[in-house]
């Protein structure tokens, strides 16, 4: 209840399609009503969202797997807190305050998986023996931090880099130029046995059991 004093009846709905914010509404409750639906007692206002929550939102969708969803947001002393992501948001009071066709949107969305669909690339990556999808952190005192990715030489133990998280960002096929810093985040794909604890001290590294030859008798 803390939080929705601290909110005074407001809260934000961002309309997520795919990997992108395509609308948001803040929405405002009237007098001593603290819900602020639309389709309740509410009154809305378009808004441009900041990176972070556009960010936030897309992440609130795809961590439950949805591919249209309504994020909703309180503003509270501590920050924007995620109340609800909706599976099922409505259209008609977000078109109306903000004046785009979000169902268009949506159609747009569809039409364009089913000229050009996605694959899950972990799946279809560890088809060949040995090689999959891994991320590797680059911890504080790394000695692959403050390096390109060329200098690390990852590629030479067979490791291509396909993303770079750094903080909020996301920074897909970075260029080999590029200098890692302390706690980022690198998504690969290659051999398994290469980014096994590549960047885990030796004492943290599990040992392998010898196997023993069977006797040919």
């Amino acid at each position: 209840m803390r939080r929705l004093a601290e909110s005074k009846g407001k809260d934000i709905r961002a309309f997520v399609v795919g990997d992108r914010v395509v609308a948001a509404m803040r929405r405002v409750a009237q007098g001593q009503e603290f819900r602020s639906s639309v389709y309740r007692v509410g009154v809305a206002e378009a808004v441009d969202l900041p990176q972070e929550y556009i960010h936030t939102a897309v992440r609130s969708g795809q961590i439950l797997g949805l591919r249209v969803a309504g994020v909703d947001r309180l503003e509270s002393k501590a920050g924007p807190q995620v109340m609800e992501v909706n599976s099922s948001p409505g259209l008609e009071g977000i078109e109306k305050c903000t004046n785009l066709d979000i169902a268009g949107a949506i159609v747009e969305y569809i039409a364009a998986r089913a000229d050009f669909p996605e694959i899950d690339v972990g799946q279809r990556l560890t088809v060949s023996s040995g090689y999959g999808v891994s991320e590797i952190l680059i911890p504080k005192g790394s000695k692959f931090e403050g390096m390109t990715i060329l200098d690390t030489k990852l590629r030479d133990k067979d490791i291509n880099v396909l993303t770079l998280h750094r903080g909020e960002a996301e920074i897909p096929n970075p260029k080999a130029e590029r200098k890692l810093k302390a706690n980022d985040r690198l998504l690969c794909f290659g051999k398994l046995d290469a980014m096994r604890g590549l960047l885990a001290p030796k004492s943290q590294r599990r040992r392998r059991p010898k196997i023993a030859q069977l006797s040919s008798d």
